[in-house]
């Protein structure tokens, strides 16, 4: 199927916020609107992939257990998703062949060491069930080993978004420590995971093998020679992503192998990735946390390199390398794979010196990056640039509150309830997981003095967001607001300022809302929400910071379905 009709599905609007981005930030082409794509072809790929040899494609592979089970006969990190009801499937295949080995310098193109080494990798698939559900655009991810195991931080990120616009997604296991750790696959289930090997029986470890067996799974979905990874599903283009030391790979990818491989059409480098060559064609779009600034994972010269006709680079105020929907959606399986939660994960010992986890949703503004790299693919639309996170010498710039300066602002940053950083000290991976503090009753009561004045503001700068192209146009949709309120109502159950039932018949609502809501399903969102905001105002009595609390939350988001609704006519 074709990738036009379904990113024609939002294209008026979608070219609407391109348009009126321009306004906002430096244009570096001609404004989007200017596009007619209800008329215009989706260009065909160039990313031929002729180069790159054909693996052998075994699988899917059979499940010969339940999900959770001690025999481990499952892929490892299993979706919990119920994936069928969605009208998707999850498969895992074995991929192998042989691969040569290559040796990377800055961003020069990349040197054959040596060739024709044999290795046995995995990847996972989760895709639409039909072509008509399929959008064209295959998300390819390379697997992050920071752990010592595979984990697929960007699908984490923004499955459900994936899911509701028809991507397909393929995890890749390319590298030595996911593989051969003593966590790592083969450790995890010899069974299933046993004959895997990139390291040609532990010969080769520095992973100068995995670029290769990147670029031979990406071929092995776009163009099959034996069994199909997607089915009957036919990709238009292929788009990979990594995060962290994924995106650190990547960037290495881009520099060195995509000139010799020519086997993607675009990249997106998500919390990382360093200085990149600017002679390529290929499109590549950063996107990097506050976390990733003042760290400095996002290097200062990765940052210097200015936007480009082939070159993106946004940076989200507030947020964390690691923040709280990594932390919340891919905690239980962890704990159910691994046997143990991440850091900062709720309900588990905190260590770091400020409570982790940075609430603002990054990932809303990583879908919007997915959709804008699968239209400057497809139709050639220039992504609007954004402002950078604002520094003094080498630290991020804050305001009185504590909150950063520049970059994109959404509103649970510019807008806030809690003061969430992309900073945090203390043992582990705390220096990149970020923080997130609540403020005080008289701090909120200062901010906003009416719970409309609150809600106001979050609707201007949620709104604002999406005209500027920095927040897709189906936001509201996303499971966070309804998670947001869920979770704030929890933590003032917790502390005793609301009761147990009363917050048992909040739940009720909001439930019935969110599914409403995610669904797109707006009015009757809409209706239940209002319930939910009656019921917290005739029932949360004698506090009345916590009843202005879930009201402020509440109603900002029925005032955001009613803003989308009309911006939609």
């Amino acid at each position: 199927m074709s990738v036009l009709p379904t990113l024609r599905r939002h294209a008026p609007r979608l070219l609407l916020a391109l348009g009126l981005a321009g306004a906002l930030t430096v244009s570096l082409a001609p404004p989007a609107a200017a596009v007619d794509r209800s008329s215009a072809a989706a260009r065909p790929s160039t990313a031929t992939g002729e180069r790159v040899t054909d693996p052998v494609v075994a699988g899917p592979i059979a499940r010969t257990s339940e999900v959770g089970h001690p025999s481990r006969g499952y892929p490892f990190l299993a979706t919990d998703l119920n994936l069928a009801a969605l009208g998707y499937v999850e498969q895992e295949f074995f991929i192998s062949g042989t691969a040569t080995r290559y040796a990377t310098r800055g961003t020069d193109t990349a040197v054959v060491t040596s060739t024709d080494h044999p290795y046995a990798t995995r990847i996972v698939v989760r895709r639409p069930l039909t072509p008509k559900a399929f959008n064209g655009v295959v998300i390819a991810e390379w697997n992050n080993v920071s752990n010592q195991w595979d984990q697929e931080v960007d699908w984490f990120q923004s499955y459900e978004h994936l899911i509701r616009e028809g991507y397909a997604w393929v995890g890749v296991s390319a590298q030595r420590a996911g593989l051969h750790s003593a966590t790592g696959l083969r450790a995890w289930s010899p069974t299933r995971y046993g004959t895997l090997d990139v390291t040609v029986g532990g010969t080769i470890n520095d992973d100068s093998l995995s670029y290769d067996i990147f670029s031979q799974a990406v071929k092995a979905v776009r163009s099959p020679t034996g069994v199909a990874p997607l089915g009957r599903l036919s990709p238009e283009y292929v788009i990979a992503t990594g995060h962290s030391q994924s995106a650190g790979r990547l960037a290495n990818y881009y520099n060195g192998i995509q000139p010799l491989a020519n086997v993607v059409d675009g990249v997106v480098l998500h919390g990382g990735g360093g200085v990149l060559r600017t002679d390529l064609t290929t499109p590549v779009f950063r996107i990097n946390s506050e976390g990733d600034v003042s760290s400095g994972i996002f290097s200062a010269a990765a940052r210097a390199q200015a936007d480009s006709p082939v070159l993106r680079s946004w940076e989200v105020a507030g947020a964390s390398h690691g923040d709280w929907k990594l932390i919340t959606d891919y905690g239980p399986l962890r704990k159910r794979d691994v046997g143990s939660y991440p850091g900062g994960y709720p309900g588990e010992p905190q260590t770091c010196a400020l409570p982790a986890l940075s609430r603002v949703p990054q990932h809303m503004v990583q879908n919007a990056v997915y959709d804008h790299t699968a239209n400057w693919i497809a139709y050639g639309v220039q992504p609007p640039t954004a402002p950078k996170i604002q520094m003094t010498g080498n630290t991020v710039a804050r305001d009185e509150l504590g909150l950063s300066l520049g970059g994109i602002r959404l509103a649970q940053h510019e807008v806030p309830l809690r003061i969430n950083s992309g900073s945090n000290t203390g043992p582990g991976f705390c220096f990149l997981d970020g923080s997130s503090l609540p403020l005080s009753d008289a701090q909120l009561a200062a901010l906003y003095p009416t719970v409309s004045s609150y809600v106001d503001e979050t609707v201007a700068v949620t709104m604002a967001n999406v005209r500027a192209g920095y927040l897709p146009g189906a936001v509201t949709r996303d499971p966070a607001w309804y998670s947001d309120i869920r979770e704030l109502i929890g933590e003032y159950v917790a502390a005793g300022r609301i009761t147990e039932r009363v917050g048992s018949q909040l739940e009720v609502r909001l439930r019935a809302a969110e599914r409403a809501g995610v669904d797109g399903r707006d009015r009757p969102a809409i209706v239940l929400l209002g319930h939910l905001a009656d019921r917290a105002d005739a029932l949360i009595t004698g506090d009345p910071g916590a009843r202005d609390a879930v009201l402020r939350v509440t109603e900002a988001l029925v005032a955001l379905l009613d803003e989308a609704k009309r911006a939609d006519r």
